[in-house]
């Protein structure tokens, strides 16, 4: 064809412009992932319910190991990102991307094996996360084969997705499509290096990074999970399918070039801003602060486009249930992107950070923006594909109505927990003193939050249930359009005219737009960019992690202690920084420093305090009351909302593994004495026995074999490694 251009280009063109070309569109696909999105948001938000009103009742923890708040909150958020989100957007990209390529996907076996296999491995996060099996990294609990099985099923749809944009029929590619080129790229990126671990045993291993650069390597990844995972192929659908539900152009094509390219490479390097005043490196967190204000240009130039689209279309807005939906949604992401630069200032996270403030920050993201977008899509999609009407508008408006007021009551008291949370750490009395120098005494406050949080959670999946009866209704009165057929002609190739190469169009992004593999190479680029800036200095410039001589390795009972708090998920309600701020000195001791955290793999520094900051725990209290705390909290703590573990006093410590963990942490530069490997399971039975010995004197019997005990280690190494000197 080519040839037959070069030599007559007119001819050709005129032949070419005859041929149409009948295929037909995969719609079985589109459906698979719709009714996966369906099936995982019900169960993700169901166990969503389940842990807000846990906080409130704690013996809804089921008294089972399997069920407590610390191993089934991992659980709820994977079943929401990866299971309801992950199979939203593959819904939506796979219908979308069909009809913007005019070409049926490129395999329709890569499109059933990226189906089956993403359900395998949300699967797999439901067997081994209450199994107490995860890395304890926020929004990468999965261990090491699933993570491996994670990136196999992601190139298996980069591949799917890059095959149908090459084998498409109309050269121009649309806005969407660059999103979800982005959406591809960046994700394997992050996925791969955080996922840098070296395994132990087949569902054990230690991240590569330790201590400040594992914090700064996670909150990359956790900020740019939220980033490409649940914004930007959202916003490719944003701008396929609200303008199709509205019969709306686009409101500027400029502006999406600017919000595209100012977005990717901007979130990229906003990821510190969830690690200010910590020990991570205080130029790191300045570069955070600025490209988070930063972002809000972008984001709400895509909110503007989004709202602008629908100019002329309102009389609509207030009649069409879909419009409705999309409408909020992109309202709630204008008001998430704002915040979170918000967030980012110092002043304010001094207040908000470790609160119940960023739990409805994050919330009105994901239950407005991307459970909203969700439910609109799957309104306008299903009816189509089924050739038929939606059931009822009628149900789905009152789906509406309790989606929105379920937000409501979910963020609203989650805002005002939050807010109580940061004043009361802070406040001081007349004498200098904490006020509220118990914790405690914060919980207690918030608890009624945490039950009108439960109600709204309940009102949210109320409506996603009359959202489910609505469909099963519109699904029975039509029948799948399997194979949706379409005509187009081929995609012609460049004319070169007199030695010139002309194209039809005329902006100069044209030329970017029509060749996928140039945008690839310039996304990579611009989302590498922020991350290697923050990342290399921090690796390789040594005074960044300052060592110190005092702070040495855990010992092989102190570590498989640690493995039992991983296990358990305490470090969804605890944290391990002490803050330079002198109401945190006050309460927990000396702030921390970056050196203390060397041989920590990986870091444990948490993003939120139900409980109370655990860094200066060590020495705190004596073994005997770590071991009623954790038989029954309520003994030790009046009131506490936190679960009882009495399993740990009668589970033996597994040590099977004990000399492999040491023999990796060694390989990964951790300076164990010469032949520690060989006899830590002796060191282990040591101490183990010292700490059973010191219970016995408080009439405590207990097996030197047990969990509790290596617990009790890790619990009392905490924060001990330096040495304060006490003002006299």
């Amino acid at each position: 064809m080519l040839a037959e251009v070069l030599k007559a280009p007119g001819e050709a063109l005129k032949n070419s412009v005859r041929t149409v070309e009948t295929f037909y569109y995969d719609n079985k696909i589109v459906r698979d992932f719709a009714y996966a999105t369906l099936f995982w948001g019900v169960a993700g938000m169901l166990i969503g319910v389940i842990i807000a009103f846990q906080l409130a009742r704690p013996e809804l923890n089921m008294g089972t190991e399997y069920t407590t708040f610390g191993r089934v909150r991992p659980l709820h958020t994977n079943a929401v990102i990866f299971a309801f989100v992950g199979n939203g957007i593959f819904m939506g990209v796979y219908y979308s991307l069909q009809r913007l390529c005019k070409t049926r996907m490129y395999s329709d076996v890569l499109s059933k094996i990226h189906f089956w296999g993403w359900q395998l491995v949300i699967v797999s996060a439901v067997i081994t996360l209450p199994l107490g099996i995860t890395t304890s990294k926020e929004y990468a609990e999965l261990e090491w084969p699933i993570d491996i099985a994670i990136t196999l099923i992601w190139v298996i749809f980069g591949w799917n997705m890059f095959g149908t944009i090459i084998k498409r029929r109309e050269r121009h590619m649309y806005v969407g499509i660059w999103f979800y080129i982005a959406t591809f790229l960046t994700v394997a990126v992050l996925h791969l290096v955080n996922s840098y671990e070296i395994p132990v045993t087949l569902f054990k291993s230690y991240s590569g990074y330790a201590g400040v650069q594992d914090a700064l390597v996670q909150w990359w990844y956790g900020h740019n999970a939220v980033a490409f995972f649940l914004t930007t192929p959202y916003l490719g659908m944003m701008y396929y399918f609200l303008p199709k539900a509205a019969n709306r152009p686009v409101y500027s094509y400029r502006l999406s070039i600017i919000h595209f390219w100012s977005l990717i490479f901007i979130y990229i390097w906003a990821g510190p801003h969830h690690l200010l005043y910590t020990a991570l490196p205080d130029w790191a967190q300045s570069l955070g602060v600025v490209f988070s204000v930063m972002l809000i240009a972008p984001s709400w130039g895509g909110m503007i486009n989004g709202l602008l689209t629908l100019r002329g279309a309102w009389d609509k807005v207030r009649e069409e249930p879909v419009l409705k939906f999309m409408v909020v949604a992109i309202t709630a992401y204008g008001m998430a992107t704002f915040e979170g630069p918000l967030l980012s200032l110092k002043n304010v996270n001094a207040i908000a950070h470790y609160t119940d403030w960023i739990v409805a920050h994050v919330h009105v993201g994901a239950l407005g923006w991307n459970g909203f977008l969700t439910f609109g899509i799957l309104y306008w999609l299903l009816p189509r594909i089924f050739r038929t009407q939606l059931y009822s508008k009628k149900l789905a408006n009152w789906h509406f109505w309790l989606g929105t007021l379920g937000i409501l009551f979910y963020a609203v008291p989650m805002y005002w927990a939050g807010f109580t949370q940061g004043l009361m750490w802070k406040q001081f009395n007349n004498e200098g003193m904490l006020q509220y120098s118990n914790f405690l005494e914060t919980v207690l406050q918030i608890v009624p939050m945490y039950y009108l949080r439960g109600i709204g959670g309940v009102l949210y999946l109320g409506g996603v249930f009359l959202m489910i009866y609505n469909v099963v209704k519109t699904v029975k009165s039509g029948t799948l359009l399997a194979n949706e057929e379409a005509q187009a002609a081929p995609l012609m190739p460049a004319v070169v005219i007199k030695g010139e190469t002309q194209h039809t169009g005329g902006h100069w992004h044209r030329l970017i737009e029509r060749r996928p593999v140039q945008m690839a190479v310039f996304a990579t680029v611009a989302i590498l960019i922020g991350g290697l800036v923050e990342m290399i200095p921090t690796f390789l410039v040594e005074s960044n992690v300052p060592t110190i001589d005092s702070v040495k390795p855990y010992t092989s009972l102190e570590l498989q202690g640690r493995d039992v708090y991983i296990k358990e998920g305490c470090v969804n309600c605890h944290s391990q920084m002490v803050r330079p701020f002198r109401s945190e000195t006050e309460r927990y001791g000396e702030y921390s420093k970056a050196g203390e955290f060397v041989y920590d793999r990986p870091f444990l520094w948490g993003s939120k305090r139900t409980g109370p900051d655990l860094h200066r725990v060590g020495g705190k209290y004596p073994h005997s009351w770590h071991y009623h705390h954790m038989l029954d909290p309520t003994s030790m703590s009046p009131g506490s909302i936190m679960p009882a573990y009495p399993w740990l006093l009668e589970k033996d410590l597994d040590v099977s593994d004990t000399k492999a963990k040491i023999e990796t942490l060694i390989g990964l530069g951790t300076p164990y004495e010469p032949g520690y490997a060989d006899r830590a399971n002796e060191d282990l039975m040591r101490q183990a026995r010292e700490i059973t010995a010191e219970l016995k004197k408080e009439n405590i019997d207990v097996k030197p074999e047990k969990e509790i005990v290596a617990l009790i280690a890790y619990l009392q190494r905490l924060g001990t490694d330096i040495k304060v000197k006490e003002e006299k």
